[in-house]
């Protein structure tokens, strides 16, 4: 329906706010698609003075790597397909096949095999059937636009970089879990209690989480450090030395983000009606069953919403990790800018923009999957104070 005449906007403020608002996601969006481009190109294309050099590739092209006409149109279709896929359809099936309580894994399990088939397709079967119609369609075949995947190659095969990746997924896991199972009970128990301590409580809380986080890790280096010698009268020659240990950036990114992930889950829970606790109560269920029966399956908006906020905190994080984990251990956004720690030539220069690239691919792949929750949790008031 449309607004009376008199709420309309002026044209000129409707085009201004366009025009603004379609700038901004230009520049926002632009270094990502300018790395992802000089990803697949050959060193002198990826750092050519000229911008068209960097987006054709000529000197990738005459090396015979490329991409044809046909390559174009039928990965941009496939990929297309999956962003259609990812948006709409994957969100059903996992509704369909999940029972309500295990929603959470279930998610984790959907948008794990959704990427897995991904990669498979993409990289594994496509190029075979795209070298295939490559050869026999003459002219189309031949390739015009400049394309190698060996930067990636080099990442993921000869560096180890996969060993990065599992790092950043155990402590991403593990830090996201601790976070919302603490947050989604201290949550529901804050705006719950009507206590104006509590309140103050988590204002100190959030004091503490604006604090930088070198003068935190600087008070956790000393028991991490000496952590064998401290649990040694408990475990015996056993005692583990938390430094260097996954388990010891996941313990620090909860302490530090803990306090957020409680305001906002008790902003979520604040918007629930207590009616709701009143009925299930009525209906002989007891405040835990009530909380778990009634009023979770109502948050799982405000919980996915929160969870993307942790993740993305545990996810980027590179202080903490640089200097709680070792060079064993050391998760993917330290490992990039270890690429740089050594006399580099232009070669690791274009890998650590392909090791970039691949964290990001992640991200996206999660807003795409929980896109409907995120923009529902944040309708909901996540951000209220």
């Amino acid at each position: 329906m449309s607004s009376p005449k008199s709420m309309q906007q002026p044209m000129a403020l409707r085009l201004s706010s366009a025009g603004f608002l379609a700038f901004w996601c230009l520049l926002a969006s632009f270094p990502i698609f300018w790395i992802a481009v000089m990803s697949f190109k050959d060193p002198i294309d990826a750092f050519a003075s000229n911008p068209l050099s960097v987006i054709f590739g000529p000197e990738t092209v005459a090396t015979g790597r490329g991409l044809s006409i046909v390559s174009i149109v039928v990965g941009a279709a496939v990929l297309w397909y999956t962003v259609h896929l990812a948006v709409t359809k994957l969100p059903r099936v996992v509704t369909q096949l999940t029972p309500p309580e295990l929603i959470v894994p279930g998610w984790i399990i959907g948008a794990v095999v959704f990427a897995l088939g991904f990669l498979i397709v993409f990289f594994g079967i496509l190029p075979p059937v795209l070298g295939v119609l490559n050869s026999v369609l003459g002219p189309l075949g031949k390739p015009i636009l400049g394309l190698t995947t060996e930067h990636y190659q080099a990442v993921w095969a000869e560096n180890a970089f996969y060993e990065n990746f599992i790092n950043s997924l155990i402590i991403t896991v593990g830090v996201v879990t601790v976070s919302l199972t603490v947050g989604t009970l201290a949550g529901y128990g804050l705006a719950r209690s009507g206590s104006s301590l509590a309140f103050w409580i988590l204002i100190v809380a959030l004091v503490f989480r604006a604090l930088p986080h070198s003068v935190l890790v600087a008070g956790y280096l000393p028991p991490f450090i000496n952590s064998a010698e401290i649990l040694r009268p408990i475990l015996g020659e056993a005692a583990p030395t938390l430094y260097g240990k996954p388990w010891a950036v996941i313990a620090v990114l909860v302490s530090i983000n803990q306090p957020f992930t409680i305001w906002m889950l008790r902003s979520f829970f604040q918007n629930i009606p207590n009616e709701l606790d009143e009925a299930a109560r009525v209906d002989g269920c007891t405040h835990f069953q009530a909380f778990r029966w009634v009023i979770m399956p109502v948050m799982w908006p405000g919980v996915i919403t929160t969870g993307l906020f942790s993740f993305l905190l545990a996810y980027n994080d590179y202080l903490v990790c640089s200097l709680l984990l070792d060079a064993q251990n050391q998760t993917m956004v330290p490992a990039i800018a270890g690429y740089f720690n050594r006399e580099t030539t232009t070669t690791d220069q274009v890998e650590a923009v392909a090791a970039a690239v691949s964290i990001i691919a992640p991200l996206f792949l999660l807003i795409m999957i929980f896109q409907r929750q995120i923009v529902s949790g944040l309708t909901a008031g996540a951000v209220k104070g």
